[in-house]
């Protein structure tokens, strides 16, 4: 203990500068796990979460035993793998392509094109997608009907929910994706290059046998990330998008918990089906960073 106190003297500055991080986490993460014990409880608002009753697991048996379970379970997978298998690697050929450039000019104007999107709010890449496919009035309708087609109402058909959504945010995050492996690339050494071209290899060649080993841990790391937040699809842009006539293929568990839980009020039941959802991420998480270091000796811890 008083070789703690005497490290936090001496590095006091930091521990300064830590405290905010600290803060944040107890505060915003770790103080409201008090309340997921309401997802065991039948809570009364007026009664507060000590006084409501338990109930044990019938929340969770009911959300298992009911209707929509399987297709929230499919919808949210179904989302979350097609945007993992095209957003997990085009930020990485991103990066590759970007580290090849010559020209910093237009290396440097690339990037702001691409990294640009990433500031635009979701509400507005919402309202982007209802103007340029609208059926009446949209741009991409107005293209289909030149060409002799007929107009479709993208945003009011369940086959192509998911297809927008993933690209969308394909082309609204693979710029600000691919940041972390250029960082990566910038620590390649150089002598391996030059040594390379030496040896006459081209630039794929290159890229296979220097770029893509070097980056290949930062790969791994960020895919475990990914898999371990499978459950997880951005409450925002689904529920923008979602409407009474895609509802088949745009529900998932994060609008459903909303539904449920703050407009429905059933605050146990949304609890027990967002636990849930938390559960099988957690899980996933472990499991994938065992696999990852037995397999590749890089993890998370």
């Amino acid at each position: 203990m008083k070789l703690f106190l005497r490290k936090i003297r001496v590095h006091y500055q930091l521990y300064l500068l830590f405290l905010p991080t600290l803060a944040y986490f107890v505060i915003f993460q770790y103080i409201p796990m008090y309340g997921v014990q309401i997802a065991f409880k039948d809570f009364l608002a007026t009664r507060g979460i000590i006084g409501s009753p338990w109930v044990g697991l019938e929340h969770f048996e009911r959300f298992f035993n009911s209707f929509q379970f399987w297709t929230l379970i499919k919808n949210t997978l179904g989302l979350s793998l097609y945007g993992l298998a095209l957003g997990f690697p085009l930020p990485i050929l991103l990066a590759l392509l970007l580290n090849q450039l010559s020209s910093h000019r237009f290396k440097r104007f690339v990037q702001t094109v691409t990294y640009a999107p990433h500031f635009v709010s979701t509400v507005v890449i919402v309202g982007m997608l209802t103007i340029f496919l609208s059926p009446g009035s949209g741009l991409i309708n107005h293209l289909i009907v030149g060409l002799g087609g007929d107009p479709v109402f993208f945003l009011g058909s369940p086959e192509w929910f998911k297809t927008l959504h993933v690209l969308s945010g394909v082309w609204q995050g693979a710029g600000w994706g691919a940041i972390i492996y250029l960082a990566a690339l910038a620590g390649v050494d150089p002598g391996l290059h030059e040594a390379a071209i030496i040896d006459g290899a081209t630039k794929l060649q290159r890229i296979r046998y220097i770029d893509i080993p070097s980056i290949l841990p930062t790969i791994i790391i960020v895919l475990i990330l990914q898999l371990g937040s499978i459950m997880t699809v951005g409450f925002e842009k689904t529920f923008l998008m979602q409407n009474s006539l895609n509802l088949d293929s745009s529900e998932v568990i994060s609008t459903y918990v909303y539904k449920t839980g703050l407009l429905g009020t059933q605050y146990s039941f949304s609890a027990a089906v967002g636990l849930f959802d938390s559960l099988v991420n957690f899980i996933l998480l472990v499991t994938v960073n065992r696999i990852a270091k037995k397999r590749t000796e890089t993890s998370l811890w």
